[in-house]
């Protein structure tokens, strides 16, 4: 994990320039490619700068250690920025080490509202899916992995989705947007109560948003019979986004029966993305690949050739 975490730390990105980091020896052997969502223009734009322009990040595995699946990335920073290189770069190379894509998404924030990054996100699902065969994914293992606010956005994925619109004449819109499993690390659930981020919510609905909307984002409260599985990582000593927010989710996951994991780890602060080598912490990779072997995801069917 030292010698994976000096390798990552070297591909230091700067978000400003939108640079794409050449891949480390950490990640695949390809070099990852930034793709526009809407290459004409996204819905909702208010303008034409990198901030403006939702994109994806895919990093794509050594084709010998492809195993088919993928997880769609969101980078925390509390709907007001993008932590890209810990929560995102680093994650991207992680998972591809371990035979999966990793397609990084650089979702629009504040002052874009919601549900402007949401729809970037099920856009993201809806594309990987449209190109699962050009990039030899199986559409039915792709998942999404999300880090505190991102966290929220990927949670808010896998609890407002769609299974697309038959007659849209784009036909990336006539895929679903919902996730297959759900990768939630130190995630904001709820917008309401003494758990609630703040900031976060400020800046995804406005401090003036009415109840009814507030509601609709507490995610716990939005979990269904369908929602999809998910794994849950947290610690007990992060005072920006309290544990209570993953515990809220799993209890609501596992009241509907839904199949889900709670890791819950007593040192770290928040932000700590793989983690350093000298918390326990650190070993939620390794719980997390476990729990999507064990469900199938890591060792599907194998993709034609």
């Amino acid at each position: 994990m030292i010698k994976l975490a000096a390798a990552l730390a070297a591909s230091v990105v700067s978000l400003a320039l939108g640079q794409v980091p050449a891949p480390s020896r950490a990640g695949g052997d390809r070099k990852p490619e930034a793709i526009a969502l809407w290459p004409g223009g996204a819905p909702g734009a208010t303008g034409k700068t990198e901030k403006d322009i939702p994109q994806v990040i895919v990093y794509l595995p050594p084709a010998d250690k492809a195993n088919g699946a993928a997880v769609v990335i969101c980078p925390g920073g509390g709907y007001a920025g993008l932590a890209m290189n810990h929560e995102g770069h680093q994650i991207a190379q992680w998972l591809n080490q371990h035979g999966a894509a990793g397609i990084i998404l650089k979702y629009r924030f504040a002052p874009y509202r919601h549900p402007i990054p949401l729809e970037d996100a099920q856009r993201a699902l809806r594309y990987t899916r449209a190109h699962a065969k050009e990039w030899r994914i199986d559409p039915q293992r792709l998942g999404i992995l999300g880090f505190s606010a991102g966290g929220h956005l990927a949670s808010t994925a896998g609890t407002h989705y769609d299974s697309g619109n038959k007659d849209a004449t784009d036909p990336i819109d006539r895929l679903s947007s919902r996730p297959d499993f759900m990768v939630l690390l130190y995630p904001v659930i709820t917008l309401t109560g003494p758990s609630a981020h703040t900031g976060s919510r400020h800046n995804l609905i406005t401090k003036d948003a009415d109840a009814k909307l507030i509601e609709s984002l507490c995610n716990d409260r939005q979990v269904t019979k369908d929602t999809p599985p998910a794994f849950l990582v947290h610690t007990s000593e992060d005072t920006v986004v309290p544990p209570e927010n993953s515990v809220l989710f799993y209890s609501a996951l596992t009241k509907h029966r839904i199949p889900a994991e709670l890791h819950l780890y007593e040192k770290g602060r928040h932000g700590l993305g793989l983690g350093p080598a000298d918390l326990p912490f650190s070993s939620w990779p390794d719980r997390c690949l476990a729990w999507l072997r064990g469900r199938g995801v890591w060792n599907g069917p194998s993709l034609p050739k």
